[in-house]
């Protein structure tokens, strides 16, 4: 008997196995909508698989369905409590639908917290629940229940867990309350311990947003020294172009961008060109401005900032 349903079952395993394998191969290809298809229609007749369950709910929240993402998670928080990432993509969904519908926002406050709180207990190595806890506490207003410090407990959690990501929290804590020389401080720890484009990254960001352009060029070309990527030549350029500094060296990286360009770059060519263009504006040399500006409306004709550009250039 036990043979016989060894048997019978194994055709519907495979069968289930197989819309899987399709599934990731969807998401592969960002085709969440029809991953979604295909995870609903095998929950017709297996509703109660927790691992399709948490794929639909994924496919829902890539498509930014966040209501029913949190219904696909709910499930699972309900189905298996005890479980830490269930608890955190509920409460991210919860977190999403917050920042989109601020009506609702208040009253979702609660089970956001908690279930990043209880995602924080149940594994005491979930990172990307101690870096949910650290940023919902410093954006929610303390009469919601922010708190630096304890935003500060749970990095310092962090860092117990990975030295970098620690870093980085405190990074992010100092530069959200204005701090800048210790959100500077730490992101030079987090640059010196890990040394990812996201840690000079995330100092370059903070340069530019306390208006030290300087400062920014000198990390970005740190991190092109050590990282050797081309999309670095566009940034150490962007910021020549936009705080009229070193233009020079702007142009040489702008150039050195266009000519070894990728798709994988990230940014499309225009804007490069559109950089070489405020160059020459700033220089006052409207042929060539002009060049560069024609070059980015060619590839990208609806960009607004591009047109602005042009009717800058022609009123010299």
């Amino acid at each position: 008997m036990n043979k016989f349903l060894i048997l019978l079952l194994f055709p519907i395993i495979v069968f289930g196995q197989q819309n899987l394998d399709d599934v990731s191969r969807l998401f592969e290809k960002k085709e969440f909508a029809k991953a979604e298809t295909v995870l609903n229609k095998f929950l017709e007749t297996n509703p109660n698989n927790l691992e399709v369950i948490e794929l639909l709910g994924d496919a829902y929240g890539h498509q930014k369905k966040w209501d029913d993402a949190i219904t696909q998670y709910k499930k699972l928080v309900k189905s298996t409590p005890d479980v830490a990432n269930y608890h955190y993509k509920y409460g991210g969904a919860l977190g999403m639908k917050a920042l989109e519908n601020k009506f609702k926002a208040i009253g979702l406050i609660s089970d956001i917290k908690s279930s990043f709180l209880k995602a924080a207990e149940l594994d005491k190595n979930h990172i990307d629940a101690r870096w949910a806890l650290v940023e919902l506490y410093m954006q929610l207003p303390g009469i919601f229940g922010g708190s630096t410090s304890k935003a500060l407990y749970f990095a310092e959690e962090l860092e117990n867990l990975s030295k970098v990501d620690g870093y980085l929290a405190k990074g992010y804590i100092y530069e959200y309350d204005n701090q800048p020389e210790l959100a500077e401080k730490y992101y030079k720890m987090a640059i010196k311990v890990g040394g990812s484009l996201i840690c000079f990254e995330k100092l370059t960001k903070l340069y530019e947003s306390k208006n030290q352009p300087q400062k920014a060029i000198k990390n970005i070309e740190e991190a092109q020294n050590k990282h050797q990527r081309n999309a670095l030549h566009y940034q150490i350029g962007k910021v020549a172009a936009e705080y009229n500094i070193e233009l020079d060296k702007g142009e040489e990286c702008l150039k050195a961008y266009l000519k070894n360009y990728s798709p994988e770059d990230g940014v499309p060519k225009a804007w490069a060109n559109y950089r070489l263009a405020q160059i020459n504006l700033h220089r006052k040399n409207k042929s060539e401005a002009l060049k560069y500006i024609d070059l980015a409306l060619a590839e990208l004709p609806k960009i607004k900032p591009f047109k602005q550009e042009k009717d800058k250039i022609l009123n010299m």
